[in-house]
Formats: C-alpha cells, sequence, structure tokens
C-alpha cells in the first residue's frame, strides 16, 4: 500500500499539504463543471465518448445487477449503463455541482428513477460490505488522495463475484507519437480552456494530474494489492487512455 503518513501529496506537478488536496480538486471541478463535457472532448478530440461506451460494454449490464459509479460527475456513465439495460445505479461525487449536472442530465433523459444521487467520498464509501455488482470510476482516480483506500474501499462494497472498472488517462504507448501528445497537453489544451472556458489554471492542472497518474502495470499491480483477481487493462487509442478490471472473488 501507498505511504498515506507522507504529510504533502501531488496536485499536478505541485506539491501540496495532503489534507489541502480535496479542496482544490473540489475547486477545480467547481469551476469546470458546466462545461466539463467539452473539457472532455477538448482533452480526447472527442474521442472520450467512444472509450466510454467500450468501458459501459465491458461492464456487461444487465437487469439485475446493481452499479456504484464513483467520480460519477455529469452522469455519461451511469445514463450509458441504464439505457444499455443495466439495473439500479447509485452515483457519487466528492463534487456537488458536478453531481446537480448529472442529476439534471438524468431529469432531461427522464432516468431519474434509476439513478440514486449522493455526495460522497469514495475513500470512505457509505455502503455496507458486499452491497453492489459493478463498481466504476471514470476519469475520477487520477484526482483521488488516497488511490490506494479508494481501490480497497471499491473492494469492499463489491459482492463476491462482482468487478471493478476503472477508465483512466494512462501512458501513451507509441514513442513517436509523444512529441505531439506533449504539445497538446501542456501548450493547446491550457490555450483552449483559457479561450473556451476562461480557465486555464484547470485545465494547466487537469493535464500535469494525467503526467502523475500511474501507468498501467502499476495501477494494475496496486488493484492487486487492493485483493482484486484476475486483473487486466485494455489500452485505448494507443495507451492515451486504459481500461483496467478486477473481480473480487
Amino acid at each position: 500500500m501507498a505511504d498515506t503518513s507522507s504529510e504533502t501529496v501531488d496536485f499536478g506537478f505541485s506539491t501540496v499539504p495532503r489534507g489541502e488536496k480535496r479542496r482544490k480538486v473540489r475547486e477545480v471541478f467547481d469551476s469546470v463543471a458546466g462545461r466539463y463535457d467539452v473539457m472532455n472532448d477538448l482533452m480526447s478530440l472527442g474521442v472520450h465518448r467512444l472509450w466510454k461506451r467500450e468501458f459501459v460494454s465491458m461492464m456487461d449490464p444487465r437487469p439485475h445487477r446493481t452499479l456504484l459509479d464513483l467520480a460519477g460527475g455529469t452522469g455519461d456513465i451511469s445514463l450509458r449503463w441504464l439505457a444499455a439495460g443495466g439495473g439500479p445505479v447509485l452515483m457519487t461525487d466528492i463534487n456537488e455541482a458536478m453531481l446537480r449536472v448529472g442529476r439534471g442530465r438524468a431529469e432531461e433523459r427522464a432516468r431519474i428513477d434509476g439513478i440514486g444521487f449522493a455526495v460522497a467520498d469514495a475513500e470512505a464509501l457509505p455502503l455496507g460490505d458486499g452491497s453492489v455488482d459493478r463498481v466504476s470510476i471514470a476519469f475520477g482516480l487520477r484526482n483521488c488522495t488516497d488511490k490506494d483506500r479508494v481501490l480497497a474501499e471499491a473492494r469492499r462494497v463489491l459482492k463476491p463475484g462482482g468487478r471493478f472498472f476503472c477508465l483512466e488517462f494512462s501512458r501513451l504507448q507509441v514513442a513517436a507519437a509523444q512529441p505531439l501528445y506533449e504539445k497538446w497537453s501542456f501548450v493547446a489544451l491550457p490555450a483552449i480552456g483559457a479561450r473556451v472556458a476562461q480557465d486555464r489554471e484547470s485545465y494547466q492542472y487537469l493535464a500535469e494530474s494525467i503526467r502523475m497518474f500511474p501507468d498501467q502495470e502499476t495501477l494494475a499491480g496496486m488493484m492487486r494489492r487492493a485483493g482484486f483477481e484476475r486483473v487486466a487493462y485494455r489500452n485505448l487509442s494507443g495507451g492515451i487512455a486504459a481500461i483496467h478490471s478486477g473481480w473480487r472473488l
């Protein structure tokens, strides 16, 4: 497990006191909540929509299966799960502004009866052991202070035979594309964020947070240490993103 006794943690390329990261992440997402999908479109050139479709398909939605959607944000994963025939969803997020956007979307699409909403910290979930069939987190784990604790909590609330899925920006596997990718992330993206959302700093943080996130093999190892079995990952778009999965057996 990671050393949680350290007094400081990363916040993008900066180091901040451990107790301040949640507040600073909350401020970022308070700022971008209303334009979150624009943000994802900019960061992935729209490809995140294909990644999410693949992500939900791998989760194998069924009417009798329940989903806990961590860092549920604007509701993309929860709504896709329901549209694909999945069972009841509890959508959680530590950020109330993001959760309000997700609730509004569910109401617009007449899906409100299929989703519960809770402001909750993924490091201390308000659910009992063995409560759900699936746990998902999409583009949220890198913003958590104690990632090992999030993984442990995800396993705890899964039923035996349940599965955890994580979709996250990861480590590019195509060396020739790395220079262009770096320029896009650290030059173009903050500039576009400043123009489109009038918020360069939040977009700068988001680009930096991707680079600070564990690579594919490291995250797979963290999942195994948390007790997940049959851990696997699938690279998307050459490793720009990856889907990790693991079972509670």
